[in-house]
């Protein structure tokens, strides 16, 4: 059970782990449609409804409207009702997230296993877990609690008066490899995620767009490169759109080389490659990542990439979103000061794009924020034993 994009990713490589061991997996989204089990061949036990926001977290006050609006809370509750009575009928339950698939999977009562992915020590310095997960989660049905990180295993495991284990994170799994490359070049690329929901993504984008424009104007396709790695739901009208407010145009040509791109945003010596559904490839093809964007960010941090940050309106990706991002991934991560949109804060992110990718001791500070925050890849292998061994 999973409530989140970011947390079905996880879950989806999870139940892949366990069917490979010789379990059956069986999924049960309880926010969104739950994509990635589709993608990995898991089946879900009921039809799905989405939702634009995804959740309460961290976004704008607009966002919260939104969701009360479009009842998602209301939904979110009957989903949890019906997921408790349908998980009594498995052998076991593994509950993805937050609160929510905690107190779900305590409701089933079925031996269960947790994966916190949705709460770090990180954030304050001692992890408040929220009433009633903390309790539930020191109930004897629950044989086996996994955290995010290092920090917040050995705080877990002092609070709770049991063994927190952390043994990397599934979600490190989607980006293991790059299966098409981006072609090599001899200077650095950078790349650009602007997120997943639209229309946020659209209005990230442009924001980037504009804070592109502030780079020194010697830098063109001879010295620097630049690549937007894209979700499906961005289609090339949107694109055309953006791209036109901000002064670029939108270019088709034959990609030069194998795994190449072939659509391209231009704006005078400037090109920003567009890759669909290649985030893996965007993410190893790149040296620094301008992010607006939560799981693909956290990807990026474990595989030892600085990660420099632009605020935006949500609401989803706020100041605020932004804040706590920074203090969950720590030192590998940088912000520009001003108000989101502002031209202070384009030219200032601009300023610092420069001088990250001239900082020659960047490569230490990521490996060791890698390593800490978000651990190697073989989390979904390790963790799947670890569940049969004691299920």
């Amino acid at each position: 059970m999973s409530n989140g994009h970011g947390e079905d990713l996880s879950g989806a490589h999870l139940g892949q782990a366990l069917v490979r061991l010789g379990a059956r997996a069986v999924a049960f989204p309880l926010v969104g449609h739950g994509e990635a089990y589709k993608r990995f061949g898991i089946p879900k036990a009921v039809s799905t409804r989405s939702f634009p926001t995804h959740g309460m977290g961290y976004q704008s006050p607009g966002g919260w409207l939104q969701e009360l609006v479009n009842g998602q809370t209301v939904y979110g509750l009957g989903r949890s009702i019906t997921a408790a009575r349908f998980a009594r009928h498995c052998d076991a339950v593994v509950a993805v997230g937050d609160v929510v698939s905690v107190v779900v999977a305590r409701l089933s009562r079925r031996p269960a296993f947790c994966y916190l992915v949705a709460y770090s020590s990180h954030y304050e310095g001692r992890l408040r877990l929220p009433w009633p997960c903390g309790r539930s989660l020191q109930n004897e049905r629950f044989l086996g609690v996994f955290s995010r990180d290092r920090y917040t295993a050995a705080d877990l495991s002092t609070q709770l008066g049991r063994r927190v284990e952390f043994l990397g994170n599934p979600f490190m799994d989607a980006v293991r490899v790059s299966t098409v490359p981006l072609p090599v070049l001899p200077h650095p690329r950078v790349g650009l995620l602007p997120g997943s929901r639209l229309p946020e993504a659209l209005d990230n984008l442009a924001l980037m767009l504009a804070m592109l424009l502030h780079l020194p104007r010697y830098l063109g396709g001879d010295s620097v490169g630049l690549a937007a790695g894209l979700v499906k739901d961005v289609t090339v009208d949107h694109l055309a759109a953006v791209a036109a407010k901000r002064g670029w145009r939108l270019q088709r040509h034959r990609p030069r080389c194998p795994g190449a791109a072939a659509l391209e945003l231009v704006h005078g010596s400037m090109r920003v490659e567009l890759y669909w559904g290649r985030f893996a490839d965007v993410l190893h093809g790149c040296q620094l990542l301008v992010a607006m964007a939560g799981t693909a960010t956290e990807q990026a941090v474990g595989l030892e990439k600085p990660i420099l940050q632009m605020p935006g309106a949500g609401p989803q990706f706020t100041p605020r979103f932004a804040e706590a991002q920074r203090r969950l991934l720590g030192p590998a991560v940088f912000c520009g000061t001003g108000l989101p949109g502002s031209v202070v804060n384009a030219k200032d992110t601009a300023r610092l794009l420069m001088l990250l990718l001239q900082d020659g001791d960047l490569s230490t500070i990521c490996l060791r924020t890698a390593h800490e925050r978000i651990g190697r890849p073989g989390g979904s292998k390790a963790m799947a034993q670890a569940i049969l061994s004691g299920a």
